[in-house]
């Protein structure tokens, strides 16, 4: 299998984790669609990364499509339970953080543009779901060691891969100090070398 992504995506990062937790090796591939030239759009016609391409050229998009594979490739370590509520809650969680980081995204690529065409107004409405996600996530945390409780997940590796793109491109959002308990969850992961491994980079 071929993993399509970046070093500076959460989405990306997400997957990379979890192949690790996982323990599945795959060929890591660099692309970006925002280098001209790229071949992204020839593997996902929407023009995102992660893409993974499978053993028999299939390939598989989005993020949460991936994991869910990768994580029935193997019986080692699941990261999510049997179809039940519990599963729900996990999707729950791996949903709003997907979208705190997708608004994130957004403002970045919103800010690359010249001062005069940025809107500030659809920045602000980005801003206000990443204030209203975060606080959400940290009152579902509560003083839980993982988003489930007691065990690890896939609900873990979400929302630590979008603190960490937080704390990457906008370290002006003092979400530490605003929810302490998410930083003692991000430092909780960071202990994980599958976290300390893919800490986002240029």
């Amino acid at each position: 299998m071929k993993l399509i992504g970046s070093l500076t995506s959460p989405f990306s990062r997400k997957v990379r984790i979890v192949l690790a937790e996982k323990k599945i090796e795959v060929d890591f591939a660099l692309e970006s669609p925002w280098v001209p030239g790229n071949r992204v759009a020839e593997l996902n016609p929407l023009g995102k990364i992660p893409a993974l391409v499978l053993d028999d050229e299939t390939v598989l998009f989005d993020s949460r499509v991936i994991v869910e594979y990768l994580d029935n490739v193997t019986p080692n370590n699941k990261l999510m339970p049997a179809p039940n509520r519990e599963r729900t809650e996990v999707k729950r969680w791996e949903a709003l953080a997907d979208g705190v980081a997708d608004a994130a995204a957004l403002i970045f690529l919103e800010r690359k543009r010249p001062a005069r065409a940025q809107d500030a107004n659809w920045i602000a409405r980005q801003e206000e779901k990443i204030t209203r996600g975060l606080a959400f996530l940290s009152e579902q945390l509560g003083e839980d060691a993982f988003c489930m409780g007691t065990h690890f997940s896939l609900a873990d590796i979400t929302t630590g891969c979008t603190l960490g793109y937080l704390a990457f491109r906008f370290p002006e959002i003092d979400w530490r100090e605003q929810h302490p308990n998410l930083g003692r969850l991000y430092d909780k992961l960071m202990q994980r070398p599958s976290f300390a491994e893919t800490v986002p980079r240029e």
